[in-house]
Formats: structure tokens, C-alpha cells, sequence
């Protein structure tokens, strides 16, 4: 199956599962709105051995640079710790009144030291961070590739806002940790380790005081991140759950205010939106307690190291000099200790985000409807021969969510080269049997086979449209990727929008889309259907693929979707009746059964559901639909 309007966005189901609900009284309609909304099921999460090894794995390509990365920054922090001998050198000269000229040999190091850290340090964080890049990049590749293969029914359990949240969130906490948390997080340990081995070096009892602080700090890092690990999650949660609610709110505006639910809803996304504030202060609180005891591990380590420098010097067990390292030591412990457990807020954020993306990517292409998709090639691939029936709908059954059923056994084949106009009143379930025919989603019961192998290519057209940033070019090329101008030409002009493709400042180089010339629906549209002359399925699926042109240009854009249709077979969810007209057979739906099939003149005088929507369309001329 293939989109070839765009990026297909999640089915607008609210009219036909509208109808499911009984409309005898607003308290009707709210209980199954908020059972709907209690019944949600969110996309997994993974566990943290699952996102550990998801995490070695995106990192195994690039082993080398790893390791290449890890040396460098041990050979620049190692250097590093050469600052604090050498000051003591200068503070032992001083104490022992030697002459000035005996300072200059440690100054020199001192500045070569310098150098040298710091070019070894942009060596080490440039490898570390363009692995990071990496990794970030190939994360992102597996995520948004299975995340546009998921089906659609499965997004509509979990709900938009859920998906959206990991999408821009999660991925940017992750992001965030991967340029600048985590690589100062490694300096940081390479810096508390080394660190620590220099001053045993010292004297092994500089060690031992300085260590009095660990427990603290320990405690201290048990005690957050118990919380902490907790919060995040929940935060992500919470969060995914009020943009869902907010996407619920606004893009069913027309059933709220239909059913009277506008106080209803306001109250539920203000309840969402306390949720989330009530834990952000939480984390807030919990991050202040955090600090608080970091500062007492501080002024522990450095009392501790300051008294056995004392008590050393006084037995002339060390030099001045040598205490003084010390001291400094312990004190240049204090940037990479609390980053590293300051960090752990970011690296416990960005593994929450992480572990909601790998339960995405872990997700099977079709294991959340535990039946196999309808079987199609690639949307390159060659069409399959179309011999006897194109697509065969058996006995289908399709419901939103426990008690919404929207079809019922619904049986339909589409003989070969066949064009057949769906046409029913809204809630009627027309897009939903679109859907299930394009594959874009698996009916709850029965089977839809694509030609004799169930191999035939379907393309899925709808009215909502998304153009591309880039080229017009590029953006035609999405269907057919090899396809070269003079290719890309034929099928504009086949839509007939070739002459203002042409017309446009830089024709088919014109940079259209978000920050680009924007494109009227109409010729959005039939940029769209350009596209699916380019992929050149053998079945194609229009589901109000002209709504948004409005009366003025709906012929024109009628004409346009004919040509395209031209030499395949299709179904056509009819917004106005004069596509009906021009089928080959009509099938009327209603109340998710169908109960009319056949030509528009055989059901205009039967007297049927058909003949009554002709006569009132036919009243208003040009209207749409009811």
C-alpha cells in the first residue's frame, strides 16, 4: 500500500465512530467518550536491559571511534592532573625561600600542560561528540521507520499525543543528552578516577579522607535516582497524555460541541495539564534536595582532606607543597562529582525518552493486530497482472475500540479495471472500508486479499494533503524516485497541472511546502494525484481526495482525479455525486453495511437509500454529502 498524498496522518474517525455512539442524550455520549479515553494503550515501553542492548547495538558500528574517543580524553584528563603537582612544586619553592628563578621550569609546564590539554580534549570531545551524532542519526532512522510502518488502528489505541510526544520530546531529550550530557558525563568519571589514583599517589591517606565523602554521595545518588527513574516516567506519560487530549479536543471540536461536551472537555485538558504542572514541581523539589546533599559530601571530603594535611605536614610525613595538591585535588573533584550526579537528572530524563523510543522500534510491523497485513510489493515495485478479481473484501467487521463497531460482515469485490464510487451519509463507515481496502489498517474480523496473489499494488489517496519542504520536483519524485522532468511532466499534465507547475517562479524547482510557496488545496491536491500516476499501482483507493477544493473548483479537480484513475482499478469514497455518476457501479453503505450495489441509473429508480441521496443532492445542485 501506498500513501502517495503524503504523509498519511492518523484516520479521521470521528464522524463514523460518532455514529456508533447512541446520540439519545449527551450523558450517553460522555460515557463513551470517557471510556474511550480510559481505555487507551499507549505504545510499549521498553525495560532497561532491552534499551541497555539497543543502546550497544546502535553503538557497535563505531566501536573504533569509541575507543579512539575514550583514549584521547583519558591521555587530556591525565595531563590534566599534572596542574596540581606542579602548583604544590611552586608553593614548596615559596615556603623553602628558594630564588625566583627555580619558578620558572614549573610556570613552563604548567603552560605546556595547558596546551596540551586542551588540544587533546577537542580531539577526544570531537570524536565523542561525532559519535554521538551518529548513533543519534541511526536511532532516529530505526524510529521513524518503524513508527510510519506501524498500523493504524494501533495508533489510534494509543492515540495520537502518545506517538507525538516521543516523536518531539523524547527525541529531543535524547538529542540533548547525546551533545552535551553524556559526553561531559565520561569526562567527568575519567576525572573522579583519575583524580582519586593521583592522590593515592600523594599519600594514601589523602585518599582515605577524601573517600569519607563517598558514602554521602552515594546515598545521595540512591536516593535521586529511586525518585528520579519513577518521576521521568511518569512525566512522559502524563505528558503524552495531555497533548492526546488536547489533539482529542481540538480535532473533534465539531462532535464536542455537537454532543455539548465543551465544559466537559475544558475540565479534562485542564485535569491533564495539573497532572503534568503537580510532577514538573516534583522534579523540581526533588533536584533542590539533590543539591542540598551533594553540598554537605563537599564540605565532608574537603574538611577531612584539609585536617590530614595538617596532621601529615606537622609529622613531616609531606611538604606543604604536597597538602596543598591535595587540597586542590579533592577541590577540583567538586566540577566533576556534582556534574556527574547532576547529570545523572539529564541521563535519567534522556533514559526514560529512550527506553519509549526502543519500545517503538522493538514493536513488530503487524504484532499489535496479531493478523497478517493485506499483501502488496513494494510501492516501486511493478503492478502485478490483474486477472478476474483486484481486490476481494470478505466478510469484514471493523470496530473502534470495545463496543464501536463501525462495519458489520461487510462482503465487496473489485473486479479488475472496475471504478467503483462509495457513497453513504457521514458515520456511515465509507473511509473506514477505504482504509481497510488500502491496507492501511486490519479489519477487526474478515480478510481483504489485493488481486489473485494478494500481490497487487494499492495506493491510498486522501484529502488530507502534506506538501513536502523541497523542490516540486522532489517532491513528485517521492513516488517514483528514478523518475526524471520529462516523467515528472507527463504526469502533471495528465492531472492537469502542468501549466501552473510551469507557471510557478522557478517551475519544477520552485521550493514549495513549510517556508516555501504554499500551495491552494486544490493544487495540493493534484500534486497528489500526480503522484499516484507516478507510482502507477494497479488499484487505487480515493477517499475525498477532492473535498478540499470546495464547489468552485471541484469539476476541475474531478477531471483531474479521472485521468489519474484511468487504466486501474478503483474505489472512490464519492464527497460529491457526480463521481458517482461516472462509476461503473455504485455500492451505498449504511450504517456500516452495505445495502445498495449496482449502476447510478439502476439505483436512481429503485427507489432505494441511493435515489434519496440523488434526489437530495440533485436539490442542491453541487453540494457535497450530507
Amino acid at each position: 500500500m501506498t500513501t502517495v498524498s503524503g504523509i498519511p496522518d492518523l484516520p479521521d474517525t470521528t464522524a463514523e465512530a460518532a455514529a456508533a455512539v447512541p446520540a439519545t442524550a449527551a450523558g450517553s455520549a460522555s460515557a463513551s467518550v470517557s471510556a474511550e479515553s480510559a481505555g487507551r494503550e499507549l505504545l510499549p515501553v521498553a525495560t532497561g536491559a532491552r534499551t541497555r542492548a539497543a543502546l550497544r547495538a546502535l553503538v557497535r558500528p563505531d566501536r573504533g571511534r569509541a575507543v579512539l574517543g575514550l583514549g584521547v580524553l583519558v591521555a587530556a584528563t591525565a595531563t590534566g592532573l599534572l596542574v596540581q603537582p606542579l602548583l604544590g612544586r611552586v608553593v614548596d619553592i615559596v615556603a623553602d625561600r628558594r630564588p625566583a628563578a627555580d619558578l620558572t621550569l614549573p610556570v613552563v609546564l604548567l603552560v605546556v600542560v595547558a596546551v596540551a590539554q586542551g588540544i587533546t580534549t577537542t580531539i577526544g570531545l570531537t570524536q565523542v561528540a561525532r559519535l554521538g551524532e551518529t548513533v543519534l542519526a541511526r536511532l532516529r532512522e530505526q524510529f521513524v521507520e518503524r513508527a510510519l510502518q506501524l498500523p493504524a488502528d494501533r495508533l489510534e489505541r494509543a492515540g495520537a499525543g502518545d506517538l507525538t510526544a516521543r516523536v518531539t520530546g523524547d527525541v529531543a531529550r535524547v538529542a540533548e543528552a547525546v551533545r552535551s550530557a553524556l559526553p561531559e558525563m565520561a569526562r567527568s568519571a575519567l576525572a573522579i578516577v583519575l583524580t582519586l589514583g593521583a592522590m593515592a599517589l600523594l599519600d594514601i591517606r589523602f585518599l582515605l579522607a577524601a573517600l569519607l565523602a563517598v558514602p554521602v554521595q552515594l546515598l545521595t545518588a540512591r536516593w535521586y535516582v529511586r525518585r528520579a527513574v519513577t518521576l521521568y516516567a511518569e512525566q512522559r506519560v502524563a505528558n503524552g497524555a495531555q497533548q492526546q487530549q488536547l489533539l482529542e479536543t481540538i480535532g473533534g471540536a465539531a462532535t464536542v460541541r455537537g454532543h455539548q461536551l465543551e465544559r466537559e472537555h475544558t475540565e479534562r485538558s485542564a485535569g491533564r495539564s495539573r497532572g503534568a504542572v503537580e510532577l514538573t514541581m516534583r522534579s523540581v523539589k526533588l533536584v533542590l534536595g539533590f543539591y542540598q546533599r551533594l553540598h554537605i559530601a563537599e564540605y565532608i571530603g574537603l574538611a577531612a582532606v584539609l585536617v590530614a594535611g595538617f596532621i601529615l605536614v606537622g609529622d613531616g610525613a609531606v611538604s606543604v607543597g604536597t597538602a596543598t595538591a591535595a587540597a586542590l585535588y579533592f577541590h577540583s573533584l567538586f566540577g566533576p562529582v556534582n556534574a556527574a550526579l547532576v547529570l545523572l537528572d539529564d541521563v535519567q530524563s534522556a533514559g526514560a525518552g529512550l527506553a519509549r523510543l526502543v519500545g517503538v522500534t522493538d514493536l513488530r510491523e503487524h504484532g499489535a493486530t496479531g493478523q497478517d497485513p493485506v499483501r502488496v510489493p513494494h510501492p516501486r515495485a511493478e503492478p502485478a497482472p490483474l486477472r478476474g478479481a483486484a481486490v476481494t473484501v470478505d466478510a469484514v467487521s471493523h470496530a473502534y475500540g470495545s463496543g464501536r463497531p463501525v462495519l458489520h460482515q461487510v462482503s465487496l469485490t473489485l473486479r479488475a479495471g472496475e471504478h467503483v464510487a462509495l457513497v453513504g451519509t457521514s458515520g456511515a463507515g465509507k473511509s473506514t472500508l477505504a482504509r481497510l481496502v488500502a491496507g492501511v489498517q486490519q479489519p477487526t474480523e474478515g480478510s481483504v486479499v489485493a488481486g489473485e496473489s494478494g500481490t497487487a499494488s494499492i495506493a491510498l489517496v486522501t484529502q488530507e494533503v502534506h506538501v513536502f519542504t523541497g523542490t516540486l520536483a522532489d517532491d513528485l519524485r517521492l513516488a517514483r524516485p528514478g523518475a526524471d522532468d520529462a516523467e515528472l511532466r507527463t504526469a502533471l499534465a495528465t492531472v492537469h497541472a502542468l501549466e501552473w507547475a510551469e507557471a510557478l517562479p522557478d517551475g519544477l524547482a520552485t521550493v514549495v511546502g513549510e517556508g516555501g510557496h504554499r500551495l491552494d488545496p486544490a493544487r495540493a491536491q493534484q500534486l497528489a494525484l500526480a503522484r499516484l500516476v507516478l507510482a502507477d499501482p494497479a488499484v487505487a483507493v480515493l477517499d475525498e481526495a477532492t473535498a478540499e477544493a470546495g464547489s468552485a473548483g471541484a469539476r476541475d479537480l474531478e477531471r483531474s482525479a479521472e485521468a489519474a484513475l484511468a487504466g486501474r482499478t478503483a474505489l472512490v469514497v464519492a464527497h460529491r455525486l457526480t463521481q458517482a455518476v461516472a462509476a461503473d457501479r455504485v455500492v451505498v453503505l449504511e450504517s456500516g453495511r452495505i445495502v445498495e450495489s449496482g449502476t447510478h441509473d439502476e439505483l436512481r429508480l429503485a427507489h432505494g437509500p441511493y435515489a434519496t441521496l440523488w434526489r437530495a443532492w440533485s436539490g442542491s445542485r453541487s453540494g457535497p454529502l450530507a
